[in-house]
């Protein structure tokens, strides 16, 4: 039987080796930390528990179209429970919307504060729609080796939407800030400013306002631990505290890797930890792109993040609440534009047991606190002190309750953790921003162009960032690995 040597065990590393074992190869998933899931573990104190690093189920499509290849389905390994709402949001001076899950609600919101929004609302989201569509049934199962890939009649018709921007189109309709900034923070997750973003990507939209946000009953990691118990009953045999120090190459074929200082032989080796430490692996010849093409890349944010514990439960807040009472403009700028730390930081607050009571002790409150920020800068331990501060007292002032003094802990993760824990390329906790030249087959190459045994997978490589696209990522490179060893035989 062939082996497969799988890096990391994110989303997409657990999915490519479903999709091996699948079609027949010994699969074996290397995990340098000592627990799964890559940025999706969990961290546990005091009967507080906090995901790490995903927090929206976005998609559920994506995750039924992946359990059923498997003849599974998601409700056979976690519970689903979809938010209403879906999240709120709190601008100046206290004012707050809430995203109802129904869609007749939240069309009513829009049109009694901008009469005339209803109207437009309700196009947008018919043509995201059918982006949606097209971008999952036709473009992002795609390998990204060509702009071949992209040319039919679904995206020819909707050809300028690629030279428009998501911001362009929005503000072109809608004249209300807050009502703007709903619908231009969905595309946030795809890593760049609106401005930036192809209008296409509206397609986003239909998942926040159509599909929803839903909630895995334990948190995200529930959703790693079913597709850990999936890979192990088609045979991958999952290893923990396994360090890759290096990839083996003989005769412009991958011969085996290093591991804990010991080699390994393999047939074939599978990549999802990050695309550019994988490179580092590699001697020079041997690698896909330079230092200078990475350096010259436009990454999506990083961010610093704070989990705390609460000794009493927060009111005024939902499951998901977005802080957007500052400058968005001012922020993208300081991550994008002249990378530096922002003044006054956008934040996103995430406080699960709102829905689910199993994540933190009776009576009390787990947050989960995000700030983007710019890729690469130091973040001090006084920069994290600082902001969390900021944010505690904005939320005291906007939710109208004393917070400090109920902080029974909090413990921060940022730019140089994401570097220790995931070898991430300039401390980024997205990958690549989905701009137009970092779309589709304009992304890192999912195939080693030299070795013909050597993959990649995950969020710098196709579709892009997102648990989801992750997800998908992991089948796309499955499917390039299996080609090759079908040509093996």
């Amino acid at each position: 039987m062939k082996k497969i040597a799988i890096i990391g065990s994110g989303f997409s590393s657990l999915s490519a080796a479903c999709y091996m074992a699948q079609a027949g190869y010994h699969v074996t998933v290397l995990e340098k930390n000592k627990t799964i899931g890559g940025r999706a573990r969990q961290f546990e104190r005091n009967g507080f528990k906090f995901d790490m690093g995903p927090t929206f189920y976005w998609m559920p499509d994506i995750f039924e179209k992946f359990f059923k290849d498997f003849e599974k389905t998601p409700e056979d390994f976690y519970s689903l429970s979809r938010l209403d709402p879906g999240y709120e949001i709190y601008f100046d001076q206290g004012t707050r919307i809430k995203q109802s899950s129904d869609l007749s609600k939240l069309k009513e919101t829009f049109e009694s504060i901008e009469p005339g929004s209803k109207e437009f609302l309700d196009k947008f989201l018919r043509k995201a729609e059918y982006n949606y569509r097209v971008a999952i049934d036709k473009v992002v199962y795609k390998p990204g080796k060509s702009l071949l890939e992209l040319i039919m009649p679904e995206t020819v018709s909707r050809a300028p939407q690629f030279l428009t921007s998501l911001s362009y189109t929005v503000r072109k309709n809608i004249q209300d800030q807050k009502l703007r900034q709903m619908l231009e923070f969905p595309v946030l997750f795809l890593g760049a400013k609106p401005d930036k973003t192809p209008s296409f990507y509206r397609f986003m939209n239909y998942a926040d306002m159509v599909l929803g946000s839903w909630h895995v009953e334990g948190g995200m990691i529930e959703v790693i631990y079913g597709m850990k118990r999936l890979a192990e009953t088609l045979g991958v045999e999952i290893k923990t505290k396994q360090t890759v120090n290096e990839i083996v190459v003989e005769r412009n074929k991958v011969k085996g890797i290093v591991v804990n200082g010991n080699f390994i032989n393999t047939d074939a080796v599978l990549s999802g930890a990050d695309y550019h430490h994988t490179e580092t692996l590699l001697p020079e010849k041997y690698r896909n792109y330079s230092e200078r093409y990475w350096n010259r890349k436009v990454f999506a944010p990083s961010a610093i993040l704070f989990y705390i514990g609460f000794d009493k439960k927060i009111q005024n807040v939902s499951h998901h609440t977005l802080f957007f009472d500052t400058s968005f403009e001012e922020h993208a700028s300081n991550i994008y534009d002249a990378p530096d730390w922002p003044e006054k930081p956008l934040f996103y607050a995430s406080f699960p047991s709102k829905t689910d009571e199993s994540l933190c002790p009776d009576g009390k409150e787990g947050a989960i606190i995000l700030i983007p920020s710019a890729a690469g800068l130091a973040d001090h331990p006084y920069v994290r002190e600082k902001y969390f501060e900021q944010v505690i007292e904005r939320m005291e002032k906007l939710t109208n309750q004393k917070l400090r003094n109920h902080v029974l802990f909090y413990e921060s993760y940022a730019y140089s953790d994401f570097m220790k824990d995931y070898n991430a390329y300039k401390g980024n906790a997205y990958g690549l921003a989905n701009i137009l030249t970092q779309t589709a087959f304009l992304k890192p190459k999912v195939f080693n162009k030299k070795l013909t045994n050597l993959f990649y997978t995950g969020q710098l490589t196709v579709p892009g960032p997102g648990v989801p696209t992750a997800i998908i990522s992991g089948k796309i490179a499955a499917d390039c690995a299996k080609s090759y060893m079908k040509h093996l035989s």
